[in-house]
């Protein structure tokens, strides 16, 4: 397990807290269609961090070709029909590049710095010349509207219980999923990252914003510092 972070509930827990049963039930929303539509048809993606394969498989519906990559075994089992990595994302270096590089699920606010460089730095390494890094933020209001819960349209219940300052910029984020016939935790480190932080970090990294995806700048399209915006 990595230090601060903490997963209860049935089943294999991540090192990062994540269990593998809950990832499995997660419904998926709207995020292949926002992914579909931000880079060109017939793709290959680099998916860095693609637990149980919530996103890869509707992308490979789309006619994605998807590489996944996740440092738990236990949830790249549950991957069909895509090559799967088994590995740390700061640390990967699989000498290829891809038309896509995808870091979801809030990666990029990574609790420790170093980890988020070493992730944005897997993410240049990896993109193809003239290809795009996608990138999911943290909404805005997401350490401070709390507490907060949403039903899920899949029948259970999403809490954002807390988040507590536990160093310099960092906060410690505790969420509650609950199912009629099961309850699972997580406790994690979060950095919040203004607009302008993030920004910084991604030209720490080599990287600047093509374009925001969304209205609420949570999906972001990223390209090397040497292409040209196409916005």
């Amino acid at each position: 397990m990595r230090e601060g972070y903490e997963g209860t509930g049935p089943g294999a827990i991540t090192p990062d807290g994540c269990a593998v049963e809950l990832y499995s039930r997660l419904s998926i929303g709207q995020e292949p269609d926002i992914i579909g539509a931000a880079v060109p048809a017939g793709a290959r993606i680099l998916e860095l961090g693609s637990g149980v394969g919530r996103m890869t498989h509707p992308l490979q519906e789309r006619g994605f070709t998807v590489t996944a990559v996740d440092e738990s075994a236990e949830m790249l089992e549950r991957v069909k029909g895509a090559r799967t990595i088994c590995s740390p994302i700061e640390n990967l270096d699989l000498g290829e590049t891809f038309d896509v590089v995808m870091l979801a699920s809030f990666l990029v606010h990574a609790g420790d710095a170093e980890v988020r460089s070493g992730l944005l730095r897997t993410c240049v390494r990896h993109v193809a010349p003239g290809g795009c890094v996608l990138i999911q933020r943290e909404g805005e209001d997401y350490h401070t509207n709390l507490p907060r819960e949403r039903i899920d349209p899949g029948g259970f219940t999403v809490r954002m219980v807390s988040a507590e300052p536990v160093a310099d910029g960092v906060d410690s984020v505790r969420a509650e999923y609950v199912f009629p016939d099961a309850v699972w935790t997580q406790t994690f480190l979060s950095r919040p990252l203004t607009k302008d932080q993030f920004e910084e970090a991604l030209a720490e990294a080599g990287l600047r914003v093509d374009s925001y995806l969304t209205p609420d700048r949570i999906w972001v399209r990223a390209v090397p510092v040497t292409a040209t915006a196409s916005d």
